[in-house]
């Protein structure tokens, strides 16, 4: 009788244990258009994956300004916080899909009250060229030649150069 006892708290506290990780464990939007899934909680970290807007999934773990995340192929990885919420996303667009009826660009700046129309009516209001912005945009540099640059610099590379 005793060992069935033990036997049952054993039962009950495992199942304890699985309800409390459970909890821990919460599930949250993606609010950017796209953002980086990181091999560690640095903006300098290999790239994993790459996370769209509206995109839901669990976070387990949160250090500093980073969510450690668990990826659709049960990988985990790192993304910042600023790219994430805890609301729920739901992308609709009428009756059909957003996915079907807009581009992850166009609903990311939805998202935001922010289109090319209201972009294009801004620009000629204040009468702005962003030729050079939309220029810089598109460069890209791999994180290996900024860490390079980095170290050149004597710039610490760990944690992101977060003080």
């Amino acid at each position: 009788m005793v060992k069935l006892k033990k036997k049952l708290i054993a039962v009950f506290l495992f199942f304890m244990l699985l309800q409390l990780n459970a909890v821990a464990e919460q599930m949250m939007s993606v609010t950017v258009q796209e953002t980086q899934v990181r091999e560690r909680p640095s903006f300098l970290g290999k790239i994993l994956a790459v996370l769209k807007y509206g995109d839901r999934l669990p976070v387990t773990a949160e250090q500093n300004e980073w969510a450690r995340v668990l990826l659709p192929d049960g990988n985990e990885g790192w993304v910042h916080l600023s790219a994430l919420t805890k609301k729920r996303i739901v992308l609709k667009a009428g009756e059909a899909e957003v996915s079907e009826a807009a581009t992850s660009e166009e609903v990311a700046l939805a998202g935001k009250g922010f289109n090319k129309e209201v972009e294009n009516e801004y620009k000629k209001k204040h009468n702005l060229d962003y030729t050079w912005v939309d220029r810089m945009e598109e460069i890209e540099f791999p994180p290996d030649r900024l860490i390079s640059f980095l170290k050149e610099g004597e710039v610490p590379v760990e944690g992101g150069g977060k003080e």
